[in-house]
């Protein structure tokens, strides 16, 4: 036992931080792995032109993610957030090894590579769901909009290194590349599991199950003030204190009580106009939008991938830099109202001008997700992870997960049917308005919360719900 306090005592904020948003990695990864893969899977299963099995080939990760985010979030409240990781992380390293060794049988091998990327995505919608609630209760409220911002800038450079990957693997035979871009997922999934054996658990939920005392140590890693220690414990036993004295047992049905319901709907509200806002439809086809734009071939076109994601990495950045200066809501309306014109400006234009040059909606694109990039990407995470309360925190972080993978998976699974039945021009049409009414949703619906307490904004949200009980008109 004092070996293992010795050695918990070495451990960094710097690694705790690094390593508690490093599940950001296997998420970018496979969001952009397939991107640079599918070109080469469909010259090799001559699946060219069949765009709802192309669909479900890329969006059966975002489908398996779904019930991943739900399940993890609930099961981190019984079991913790830190195992939870560990498990995903195993769970990603067995299925992306059986992605990558995909037998070719004729029309079963698409099958078997959907149920298999189903399975997997069980672990990325785990890691989308647990790094944001790990995160925010182990940053200080000053700074977690930047810590947590970590989380995105793990994500978009999971998403560049799997650009980079496929690019660099894109001259070898056809039925090499794919497999090999899709297995080396393992990689960094196995830097994940050996990295979190070595984290803490969150002190909340230490503290939930009783714990002071590690919650204590853990807090004196992150926390170098011992009044500022003292006064987070007291402010999180008051908490603890008051859903024990009313005694309350979560449910899906809690969520939506009165209490909880203001900051619920604005939570997952956001995840979920996170991807029906259609970034992911650029991120998951840029070549092929690319190809359908120009003409060229979309194996040749893996150098925009790249372009992208060099764009988001940076974006991540300016967000870091500024996360704790500007209000969430101010962000999210700004870059939601650039990214709806970014969206639509190409089909008025085209519009107005038939001969537009086609590479006018690339350019388009690459104004959309400098702004995403820099707000409702993360963002998105950010507010999920510190909007609710530590009583249903597990739950609502899961079921706002699972809306974001549902709207991710509907975006990769419909785009290239959308796309091979209208213009691209309308498709992204459909896409801005949709980042307009995102725009809308945050001015009436989600709270302010940069600068607040984690109980601070439950509070928030509970005095919410009593004036709209008082007065149930409004």
């Amino acid at each position: 036992m004092n070996v293992m306090a010795k050695a918990e005592k070495k451990i960094s904020s710097a690694f705790i931080y690094f390593f508690g948003s490093f599940g950001g990695i296997l998420f970018g990864y496979d969001i952009g792995v397939m991107t640079g893969a599918l070109p080469f899977l469909q010259a090799d299963w001559h699946l060219e032109n069949a765009a709802s099995l192309v669909g479900w080939i890329t969006s059966a990760v975002m489908f398996g993610a779904i019930f991943g985010g739900a399940l993890a979030g609930q099961l981190s409240d019984k079991f913790g957030r830190r195992k939870m990781i560990l498990m995903s992380a195993i769970v990603f390293v067995v299925f992306s090894v059986l992605s990558g060794v995909s037998p070719d049988m004729g029309e079963a091998s698409a099958y078997y590579l959907i149920i298999v990327r189903m399975l997997l995505g069980l672990a990325v919608g785990a890691a989308s769901a647990l790094v944001p609630a790990y995160m925010s209760e182990m940053a200080p409220a000053k700074a977690r909009g930047r810590l947590s911002g970590l989380n995105q800038t793990m994500i978009v450079s999971g998403m560049l290194l799997s650009y980079v990957v496929d690019f660099l693997l894109k001259d070898l035979p056809g039925e090499w590349a794919w497999r090999l871009m899709l297995g080396l997922a393992a990689v960094p999934a196995l830097i994940l599991f050996l990295g979190v054996l070595r984290l803490p658990e969150s002190p909340r939920f230490l503290l939930r199950k009783g714990d002071e005392a590690q919650a204590r140590k853990v807090l004196s890693y992150i926390r170098k003030n011992p009044a500022e220690i003292d006064q987070e414990l007291a402010s999180i036993k008051e908490t603890a204190k008051e859903e024990r004295q009313a005694n309350q047992k979560t449910s899906w049905s809690t969520l939506f009580s009165g209490k909880y319901r203001y900051l619920v709907i604005a939570g997952v509200g956001v995840a979920a106009f996170q991807q029906f806002q259609g970034a992911n439809a650029i991120f998951y086809y840029i070549p092929l939008i690319v190809q359908k734009a120009t003409g060229q071939a979309a194996s040749s076109n893996l150098m925009w991938p790249i372009v992208q994601g060099v764009i988001l990495v940076v974006g991540s950045l300016v967000y870091m830099w500024i996360a704790d200066k500007f209000n969430r809501r101010t962000l999210l309306m700004v870059g939601g109202a650039v990214m709806g014109l970014s969206f639509t400006l190409p089909a008025v234009i085209n519009w107005m001008m038939p001969n537009m040059n086609p590479m006018t909606i690339v350019v388009f694109l690459c104004i959309y997700v400098a702004f995403y990039s820099f707000t409702w990407a993360p963002l998105t995470w950010v507010l999920v992870g510190e909007i609710f309360p530590l009583a249903i925190r597990g739950r609502a972080s899961g079921l706002a997960s699972s809306f974001n993978w549902i709207g991710s998976w509907l975006v990769g699974l419909i785009f290239p049917i959308m796309t091979a039945s209208m213009p691209q021009e309308a498709v992204f049409a459909i896409f801005g308005i949709i980042c307009i009414l995102g725009v809308i949703f945050v001015k009436t619906c989600v709270p302010e919360t940069r600068g607040h307490t984690l109980e601070e904004i439950e509070e928030q949200g509970t005095n919410h719900g009593r004036v709209k009980a008082s007065n149930p008109e409004n």
